[in-house]
């Protein structure tokens, strides 16, 4: 479906040179549209191996996000914001979250609003995290 791919793009941004993370100023390295896998400081990549590294990951979350899902009736864009938040947070995260067990539980409007709890990094509440975790429920609610 890829209904989180706007969102991803729009947040992450995309770097073909290595880059600290901003929370940290360090571990872990990012290129390309939020790629750590891998990544260490001085590595770069062309435009088309960024994106086909996007699609690549944003499919792995998809479907890490489906099995964690595991059969809960989820909208495509409820889908879409659930992977935008994992791609950022981990699938970790998100498993453990209240945010998905509100919806497992159908309790949509509680979901979207947990959201806005992960805007932190680090211990500091990150303007750029605040728009995106409203973003993402945003997405969820359509």
């Amino acid at each position: 479906m890829r209904n989180g791919l706007p969102i991803v793009k729009e947040f992450e941004g995309c770097k073909l040179q290595a880059y600290p993370d901003p929370a940290t100023g360090g571990a872990p390295w990012t290129i390309a549209w939020g790629r750590t896998k891998g990544v260490k400081k001085g590595d770069t990549c062309t435009q088309a191996q960024a994106d086909a590294w996007l699609n690549e990951e944003y499919d792995e979350f998809e479907s890490a996000v489906i099995k964690a899902l595991g059969g809960a009736r989820t909208t495509d864009n409820q889908l879409g914001a659930m992977v935008c938040f994992a791609y950022n947070c981990g699938v970790a995260n998100l498993k453990s979250s209240t945010l998905l067990r509100k919806h497992k539980a159908g309790d949509y409007a509680g979901a979207a609003k947990e959201f806005a709890r992960w805007n932190k990094a680090a211990g500091k509440v990150m303007a750029g995290l605040t728009r995106r975790r409203a973003a993402e429920a945003a997405l969820y609610l359509r």
